[in-house]
C-alpha cells in the first residue's frame, strides 16, 4: 500500500468486510462516527485490521484525532511512508 488511493481501496474493503457497510457510503469525506456509525470498539477492530495489513500500528493517540475516512487514509499513509523515508 503505497499510494493514498491504494490505502483508500484497502480501507473501504475493510470497512465493508468488518462492519457490513455499503461501499458507496464510504467516501473520503464520510465521518466514521456519524456517517458510518462506527463506535469505539469498532475503531479498535479497525486499528487492529490496519496493523495486520501494514505491519504497523496506528497509535491510539493519533487515532483519536481521526474523524473521517480521509483522516484514516492520511494516518496510514504517514505510517507507511515513514518506513520508506
Amino acid at each position: 500500500m503505497n499510494s493514498r488511493n491504494e490505502i483508500f481501496q484497502t480501507l473501504r474493503d475493510a470497512l465493508v468486510e468488518l462492519f457490513e457497510l455499503e461501499p458507496e457510503r464510504i467516501t473520503l469525506e464520510a465521518n466514521l462516527y456519524q456517517d458510518l456509525e462506527i463506535d469505539s470498539i469498532d475503531a479498535v477492530d479497525l486499528i487492529d485490521h490496519i496493523k495486520r495489513q501494514t505491519g504497523k500500528k496506528i497509535a491510539a493517540e493519533e487515532f483519536k484525532a481521526v474523524r473521517t475516512v480521509g483522516d484514516v487514509v492520511e494516518a496510514v499513509y504517514r505510517l507507511t511512508s515513514a518506513e520508506t523515508a
